[in-house]
């Protein structure tokens, strides 16, 4: 191979997962390179966050993130950047059965925790991350470039990427965390398994005539499930939706002012936190569901939305890619001391055994739920409504489900445990 420079990692997108990851990584010293369409630099991206805030502005895309996501962030040392910036803590989550009469409660209370998860504006969650890798002079931002070219593995594992700007790099190591349309797997020919939800998501932000009370809101209705979800701590009344419909109801809500939106949304939402005042600038985005059919091959690995897409309505995308990041960062930390190749397919398919399982067990039961919730005959609705009610009368099933969405059951990296005192 002919190269104009050699690197241990080349990590493909600098979002979220990406950026997670070079954090847990810069700390051994091993040089990354951190490739992003968009333009700029850290110090200016970080500027541009935080001018936002200082506006007034919030992000119509936010994360729910879980308390595992949160360990993760604060072993990073970026928790501290998102709380001194704006995330909403949520106690309770009250779901409910829009077309029956099911209703579920879950409360931090009943698990002696302090809170269910927190509710965290992309943007926030990305400038804390930003700021931690700010500091290390071993991971370089290469800026408004995309891959063109990738390179087979040589003899030794390495590959040779050619960038848009003409660019070569060679690298013992290929991450692609680069969203759900990864050039890195489309051009590293692993296929995903993907269809269409039959859903478009709404996203914006709205001011409700009624205080949040710290409590994510959930309603599923006969289109798609809608969710209101505290926002900013300081103002009780500003809530991000999420609203999941068929893609002929959302383009009919894109189209509406936004007084006739929000009369739409409150009789939507079914008036539970009074009028909805106002609304930001809304976004539809389309949902779809993939899954690689593999994570990893000889200098190669996959996380994140470039790995897997889920339907939002647990709010678990972001979640499943933090665990992505940690594990990832793990076998290769480990790897390292151990002495091993990070290129060895054997070394990146730990990677792959700790998390495909998890990651597929997420999406099929995110796939069930939407089902369940999909337009049913009366008798079915019925049925569903018992369950619901039943469910929600059974605290030890109903403390399972939560601990596995706040990230506090099963398996996860160690960058994810808390300590315990």
């Amino acid at each position: 191979m002919t190269s104009s420079s050699m690197t241990d990692i080349v990590i493909s997108g600098a979002g979220m997962v990406g950026a997670a990851l070079a954090c847990a990584l810069a700390p051994s010293g091993v040089r990354i390179q951190l490739l992003e369409q968009r333009p700029g630099s850290l110090q200016q991206w970080l500027a541009e966050a935080d001018a936002a805030m200082t506006l007034g502005r919030h992000d119509a895309r936010v994360s729910a993130l879980n308390l595992a996501s949160v360990q993760l962030l604060t072993s990073l040392f970026a928790w501290s950047g998102v709380q001194a910036r704006r995330a909403a803590a949520y106690t309770d989550m009250e779901v409910w059965d829009g077309e029956g009469s099911g209703r579920i409660h879950f409360s931090a209370d009943a698990l002696h925790e302090n809170c269910l998860g927190y509710i965290v504006e992309n943007s926030v969650i990305l400038a804390a991350l930003h700021e931690q890798l700010n500091r290390f002079d071993n991971v370089e931002l290469i800026s408004d470039v995309s891959l063109r070219q990738l390179s087979a593995p040589d003899t030794d594992g390495h590959r040779e990427l050619v960038l848009s700007n003409g660019r070569r790099i060679e690298t013992r190591l290929l991450v692609g965390a680069d969203g759900a349309e990864s050039l890195t797997r489309q051009l590293s020919g692993i296929g995903a398994t993907e269809w269409d939800y039959g859903h478009h998501a709404i996203v914006t932000t709205v001011h409700t005539e009624q205080s949040h009370a710290d409590t994510c809101w959930q309603r599923f209705t006969e289109d798609g499930p809608l969710a209101l979800l505290p926002l900013a701590a300081k103002n009780d009344r500003t809530l991000s939706i999420v609203w999941s419909t068929s893609p002929e109801h959302a383009a009919s809500l894109m189209a509406l002012d936004e007084a006739d939106f929000c009369t739409a949304l409150g009789r939507a939402f079914e008036h539970r936190l009074g009028r909805i005042e106002g609304c930001d600038e809304r976004r539809s985005i389309v949902l779809r569901q993939r899954h690689a059919h593999r994570y990893a091959e000889t200098g190669l690995a996959l996380v994140g939305d470039a790995a897997h897409t889920i339907h939002p309505l647990a709010g678990q995308g972001v979640n499943l890619g933090f665990m992505d990041a940690a594990a990832l960062a793990e076998v290769l930390l480990a790897a390292k001391a151990r002495g091993e190749s990070w290129t060895d397919e054997a070394v990146l398919r730990r990677f792959q055994r700790q998390r495909r399982s998890a990651n597929l067990t997420m999406a099929a039961a995110m796939e069930g739920f939407r089902r369940l919730f999909a337009p049913r005959p009366p008798v079915v609705r019925l049925l569903r409504s018992c369950g619901m009610n039943l469910t929600d009368r059974l605290e030890p099933l109903k403390q399972h489900l939560v601990l596995q969405a706040m990230g506090l059951s099963g398996e996860r990296p160690a960058l994810a445990w808390r300590p315990t005192i």
